[in-house]
């Protein structure tokens, strides 16, 4: 007697599995940013400084640690150079003018995310470092060159959204912010106008919005 044929073999599809944002990463990005804040001295002199927006590009290097729920935890340090980023016064203190430019910054933060599957959102915070150029001081009766404290550094924080459109690729859109208070401009002993003078940063800050394409190296 012949045994009974065999029921078909069912397709059973094999699940796509979710994506792990677990790895170490680099990449660069292009974005835009624009400065604010002021100046002032022991003598109640101030200066605001006009708002100057200044287009950046630059790199980022971080790594990815996602838990089996979707949070993920993670740190990041990103440097930029800033191009057009002069800054020049408003002429309130004795007609005196202090044009700077602010060249590049480092970040560096942590960061906390949730992820659904490709899609991730996440917030950083942590230190930012910004290096300052060459200085000048205007008055009515010449121009000088400003001595620079270099020590330009303060906080920052931010928010971005993530996609990976690939296995090992994705983009990134973000917003930060850099709060800076520890710059100061001296004014030379040869100025006809507040010679000597001194003038510490107040409120100063920077804010950016950047694009960005990541490559993880495989996970941890």
């Amino acid at each position: 007697m012949a045994p009974p044929p065999r029921a078909p073999a069912v397709y059973a599809p094999v699940p796509v599995p979710y994506y792990n944002w677990t790895g170490i990463y680099i990449g660069g990005n292009l974005g835009w940013g624009w400065s604010q804040g002021s100046f002032s001295d022991a003598f109640g002199n101030t200066i605001s400084t006009t708002n100057r927006s200044a287009f950046l590009g630059g790199a980022q290097v971080g790594g990815n640690y996602e838990f089996s729920n979707g949070f993920l935890i993670g740190v990041e340090s990103d440097f930029d150079w800033l191009v057009n980023s002069n800054n020049s016064s408003n002429p309130t203190a004795g007609g005196v003018i202090l044009t700077a430019s602010d060249r590049w910054f480092i970040t560096f933060t942590g960061r906390l995310g949730y992820a659904w599957d490709r899609l991730l959102v996440y917030g950083k915070a942590g230190g930012a470092w910004v290096g300052a150029g060459n200085a000048s001081v205007a008055t009515p009766a010449g121009s000088f060159s400003a001595t620079v404290n270099n020590s330009n550094y303060g906080w920052t924080a931010g928010a971005g959204v993530e996609y990976a459109i690939w296995n090992n690729l994705s983009v990134r859109l973000e917003y930060d912010y850099i709060g800076l208070t520890s710059q100061t401009f001296g004014i030379p002993a040869t100025s006809p106008i507040l010679p000597g003078d001194s003038f510490a940063g107040n409120n100063r800050s920077f804010q950016m919005v950047n694009l960005g394409l990541n490559y993880k190296f495989g996970g941890w």
